[in-house]
């Protein structure tokens, strides 16, 4: 157990070189107003107290935890009944489905958002779809529609996937079981197949909300920088103002916000589990 346990070493230093060093360097900025330097410093709690002080911040912060909200549900909306249908096909069908959900994956997301500019501005695919159907022709790029859009596009897969996978994971003789005792088919899913999928519908949001909460580039592309969410203040802070010690406060207090969440899924998960156990 001890040679195995070895093998592990290169992962550690890894992690230690590539996560750990990172963190602590944000959270030494973070207390700190000596700018770039590392030899004359002094600790600080001005750059937390500036954040919260400042209306403007505050707007942002709660603009893009409403943005990831939106998107959360609209992903579970949207890929509940299409990981619901894909669980219910048959191993081929299925297995060419989770194909083609998990295809555009493969695919640098960046690109993927690029790809968006095209089809929503002015004279794109979709507002030619609006205008054949004589609805006008809309431009919905640099809009809070566009930022939606590409949210929802690049992350419903993890929605799909998570939900898909806890459906497939559930014993059918159970509904089977419902249907002797005389429950209908919508009575079966609300009682059995929908709290039996809660599990993969709560891994779906924490793979959903929190990068949609952080998310910078998709705002900027499709947002046009008239859309600022809290992932384009961090960046702003970092590459355009030159203000790192501010930009690391922003991203420890975006990362405790972002560890509560994970608490909170995890701890919803555990009171949905017991809860099945008690049933059972």
């Amino acid at each position: 157990m001890k040679r195995f346990s070895q093998l592990a070493a290169p992962y550690v230093v890894w992690v230690a070189l590539m996560i750990l060093l990172p963190m602590l360097l944000i959270l030494f900025y973070a207390f700190t107003d000596s700018g770039n330097g590392v030899v004359n410093f002094t600790f600080t709690l001005d750059h937390f107290i500036r954040f919260f002080t400042d209306h403007d911040f505050l707007l942002i912060l709660w603009r893009s935890l409403v943005i990831a909200f939106k998107t959360t549900v609209i992903c579970i909306l949207l890929g509940y009944p299409i990981a619901y249908f894909i669980a219910r096909s048959s191993d081929r069908v299925r297995n060419i489905l989770v194909l083609v959900i998990t295809l555009p994956t493969w695919i640098n997301m960046l690109v993927r958002t690029y790809a968006w500019i095209g089809i929503l501005t002015q004279g794109g695919l979709l507002s030619n779809i609006l205008g054949f159907f004589g609805l006008g022709e809309t431009e919905l790029l640099y809009t809070e529609s566009a930022v939606l859009i590409g949210m929802v596009y690049n992350f419903i897969p993890f929605m799909i996937l998570q939900i898909n996978t806890s459906l497939c994971k559930m014993d059918h003789s159970l509904l089977e079981a419902s249907a002797d005792l005389g429950a209908n088919k919508v009575q079966t899913f609300w009682r059995v197949t929908f709290p039996l999928s809660l599990s993969g519908v709560i891994s779906g949001i924490a793979l959903v909300f929190l990068p949609a909460v952080s998310s910078f580039f998709i705002p900027k592309l499709l947002g046009g920088g008239q859309f600022f969410l809290i992932g384009n203040v961090i960046e702003n802070q970092f590459i355009t103002v030159g203000e790192w010690n501010f930009g690391s406060a922003i991203s420890m207090i975006m990362a405790a916000i972002m560890m509560l969440c994970m608490y909170l899924i995890r701890r919803v998960d555990e009171h949905n589990s017991g809860g099945r156990k008690k049933r059972a």
